[in-house]
């Protein structure tokens, strides 16, 4: 089994909605079983990111902060 596509979108210095409206929109252009990897600098991203994967059925495989740093880790569906 070949190893799944990671796509990194650098969001870093955007505030609410931006980090989020950027990942729906890589998602979007994305294949099912695709991964997105978000790096931003929004404390609000973590709920945020939360709160998406439960109402879009994207996955949210990984979700942390490093050095006031967000890193959210999404399976396109």
């Amino acid at each position: 089994m070949g190893e799944v596509e990671t796509i990194e979108l650098d969001t870093c210095g955007l505030q609410c909605p931006m980090p989020l409206l950027k990942a729906k929109r890589a998602l979007h252009a994305m294949e099912a079983g695709q991964r997105l990897r978000v790096i931003a600098t929004d404390p609000g991203s973590m709920r945020d990111f939360e709160v998406f994967a439960r109402q879009s059925g994207h996955l949210l495989l990984a979700s942390e902060e490093i050095d006031g740093v967000y890193i959210h880790v999404l399976q396109k569906s």
